[in-house]
């Protein structure tokens, strides 16, 4: 999954790239990375196009959760996340395991009550 975001002009705004993995009930949508330019930070780019990859995770692929490894010292990012959804990298650091049930969990199985103690080694994501 791609998406990416331009202004009027054509020029690239950001992009966010994403897949569609596991088996079973671990079948999830899980976001790879996002990246928007320094000149259009803070307008919801990357807000916007995490809810379009989790409505292809959700509507075209139906997965359980869509997940993300966010570095554990990226405070903003996981802010945003845990305001936005009430839950909760890069090679070289740990990462949270931040998930957001989709639509096929609506028993919202996929959560974990401690979302903040599953930390992802750079071991295991690189």
């Amino acid at each position: 999954l791609c998406f990416t975001q331009e202004s009027p002009r054509g020029r690239l705004q950001g992009y966010i790239i994403g897949k569609a993995e596991g088996v079973q009930t671990e079948w999830h949508g899980h976001i790879t990375a996002v990246s928007v330019a320094p000149e259009y930070r803070r307008l919801s780019l990357a807000r916007n196009m995490c809810q379009r990859l989790k409505f292809a995770s959700d509507e075209i692929y139906k997965g359980y959760p869509v997940d993300l490894h966010e570095c554990c010292n990226n405070t903003l990012v996981i802010k945003m996340h845990e305001v936005r959804d009430g839950k909760d990298g890069r090679d070289d650091e740990d990462a949270f395991d931040m998930r957001k049930c989709l639509s096929r969990d609506a028993a919202q199985r996929s959560i974990r009550s401690n979302g903040r103690d599953m930390i992802v080694s750079a071991h295991d994501v690189s």
